[in-house]
C-alpha cells in the first residue's frame, strides 16, 4: 500500500480520502489555500501546507505549488480527488515524471476523453451507442447550422472541452443556433482555452443514468475493467447534478445489462484504470441510451456506489494505484438495497443562486443508514471562492421506499443555519409525486419551480 499520501483538493472530498488513508495507516498531506486553512481537512491530515491565496488559479490548480508540497513533505502519491486538476492530463504526467504515484487512470485516457468529439468518435468505433452528433468540431456556424439540419432540431450546443454541465445550451432553430453557437464559442475559449463547438442531438425529456467502472492490471497480466451498478443522476438545475441515486429506477434487468456491458467496453477501449465514471442520456420512452462522457476520476456521487456494493472506492483507487488488486471478487459483485444522495449547498432553494456567509449552526443527522461526507462545521464560513457544496448527505434502506423515508427524516435533522442552503428545496423533493414514484427526468426540479 501506499505509505504517504498527498490531497490535492478541498472541503468534504478531501476530507473523505483523507478518512480513508487513515484507516488504511497510510501518511496524509492536505494542500490549501490561505481562505481554507481553517476548514476541517486541515487539521484532519498528518500535515498541511499553504499553497496559495484563495484564487483556485493560485492555489489549487497551481501544480508547481502542489508539486513542490509533495516533494517537501515527502508524499509519494497524490489524489486529485474531483475538479481542479483532477482530468487534466499534463498534471497527471508531471506527477509520474517527478516520480510520483498518480491516483487516477493513466494520462492518456485523461486526454482522450477529455474532448467530447474525440470521446464520442472513441465510444462509437468501441460499440458504444452514441446520439447522432458531429464528428468534427464546429468552426463556424455554417458548419454547426448544416449539422443541425441533419440531425434535426432541437440540438444541444457543447463546448468539446467542457465539463460539469458548463459550456451548453439548446438551440431549437436557425435562429437560436446563431446565437447560441457565438456564446457557446466563447464562453469555452474563455473558460477551458478551446473554442470547439460540438453539435449533438437534444432529447427535450431525457434520464441522466452513469455507470462506475474500475480498472485495474490483474496480477496475470491481463487487464480488467467492472462495472459496480448504476447511479441515477437527473435531478438537476442548471445540467449540474443535486440528488444522485442507486440503482436508477428506470432501469430494466435487461436494460442493465446493456448499460454495463456498454461501460465496460468504454473503458476498455481506452485501456481505462482506477476509478471511472460513463455518463449515459436514457430516453425513458424508448429505452435507449447513448453515451455522454466519460469523466476520468472519483464522482462527488461515489458514496451511493459504496453503499449499495459495500466497497470502498477511493480504498480502491489507492490499490489499484499501488499496483493491487481490488479487494473484492470481481466476478462475484452483488448490490444491495437502496442509496440516495443530496448535495447539501450554500445556496438559495427556490433559484439555487450561491449564498455563502458564516455558518452559525451545524447539527447532522444521525440514524440507522445515514452517512454524511462534510467539509465544514459550525463556526466556519463559506467562502464565495469555490463550489458551494457543503457536505452531502447519503441514506440507504433496504428498499427505494425505506431510503426515500430515511432521507426525509434526515433533511429534517440536519440543523445548518449562517449560510444559504437547500434543505428545504430537498424536503420538498421528497414529497413530489414525481420523485417518489421514480418516474422523472431531468426536467424534473423546473417543473417544480
Amino acid at each position: 500500500m501506499i505509505e504517504s499520501l498527498l490531497v490535492a483538493n478541498r472541503g468534504e472530498i478531501a476530507r473523505r480520502i483523507i478518512r480513508t488513508a487513515h484507516r488504511l495507516g497510510v501518511r496524509t498531506v492536505a494542500v490549501h489555500s490561505e481562505a481554507d486553512s481553517g476548514l476541517p481537512f486541515v487539521a484532519e491530515a498528518d500535515q498541511a501546507i499553504c499553497v496559495g491565496p484563495a484564487n483556485p488559479a493560485q492555489s489549487y490548480r497551481n501544480a508547481e505549488a502542489i508539486l513542490a508540497a509533495a516533494e517537501a513533505s515527502g508524499a509519494r502519491a497524490v489524489h486529485p480527488g474531483y475538479g481542479f486538476l483532477s482530468e487534466n492530463a499534463e498534471f497527471a504526467r508531471t506527477v509520474e515524471a517527478a516520480g510520483l504515484i498518480w491516483v487516477g487512470p493513466g494520462a492518456d485516457a485523461i486526454e482522450a476523453m477529455g474532448d467530447k468529439i474525440n470521446a464520442r468518435n472513441l465510444m462509437a468505433a468501441a460499440g458504444v451507442p452514441v446520439a447522432a452528433g458531429t464528428t468534427e468540431p464546429a468552426v463556424h456556424v455554417d458548419v454547426a447550422l448544416a449539422a443541425a439540419a441533419t440531425i434535426g432540431y432541437p440540438v444541444m450546443v457543447k463546448a468539446a472541452a467542457g465539463g460539469g454541465g458548463m459550456g451548453m445550451a439548446v438551440a431549437a432553430d436557425d435562429a437560436a443556433l446563431r446565437a447560441e453557437f457565438d456564446k457557446v464559442r466563447a464562453f469555452a475559449e474563455r473558460m477551458f482555452g478551446d473554442g470547439s463547438v460540438l453539435i449533438e442531438r437534444y432529447f427535450p425529456r431525457v434520464r441522466h443514468v452513469e455507470v462506475q467502472i474500475l480498472g485495474w492490471r490483474a496480477a496475470d497480466g491481463s487487464h480488467r475493467v467492472v462495472a459496480l451498478g448504476e447511479r441515477e443522476c437527473s435531478v438537476q438545475r442548471r445540467n449540474q447534478k443535486l440528488v444522485e441515486e442507486s440503482p436508477s429506477p428506470a432501469i430494466t434487468d435487461e436494460l442493465r445489462r446493456e448499460l454495463l456491458a456498454a461501460a465496460v467496453r468504454a473503458g476498455v477501449a481506452v485501456d481505462y484504470r482506477n476509478a471511472g465514471t460513463v455518463e449515459c442520456l436514457l430516453d425513458p420512452t424508448t429505452g435507449e441510451f447513448f453515451f455522454l462522457e466519460m469523466n476520468t476520476r472519483l464522482q462527488v456521487e461515489h458514496p451511493v456506489t459504496e453503499l449499495v456494493y459495500g466497497v470502498d472506492l477511493v480504498e480502491e483507487q489507492l490499490r489499484v494505484a499501488a499496483g493491487l488488486e481490488p479487494t473484492f471478487d470481481p466476478d462475484a459483485l452483488t448490490p444491495r438495497g437502496h442509496a440516495i444522495e443530496l448535495r447539501i449547498n450554500a445556496e438559495d432553494p427556490k433559484r439555487f443562486l450561491p449564498g455563502p456567509g458564516a455558518i452559525t449552526a451545524w447539527s447532522e443527522p444521525v440514524g440507522d443508514g445515514v452517512r454524511v461526507d462534510a467539509g465544514y462545521a459550525a463556526g466556519m464560513t463559506v467562502t464565495p471562492f469555490y463550489d458551494s457544496l457543503m457536505a452531502k448527505l447519503i441514506v440507504s434502506g433496504a428498499d427505494r421506499a425505506e431510503a426515500i423515508a430515511r432521507a426525509r427524516v434526515a433533511v429534517a435533522d440536519f440543523e445548518l443555519a449562517g449560510p444559504k442552503c437547500n434543505l428545504p428545496f430537498f424536503a420538498e423533493l421528497l414529497d413530489h409525486p414525481e420523485f417518489v414514484s421514480g418516474d422523472y427526468d431531468t426536467g424534473i426540479v423546473g417543473r417544480m419551480r
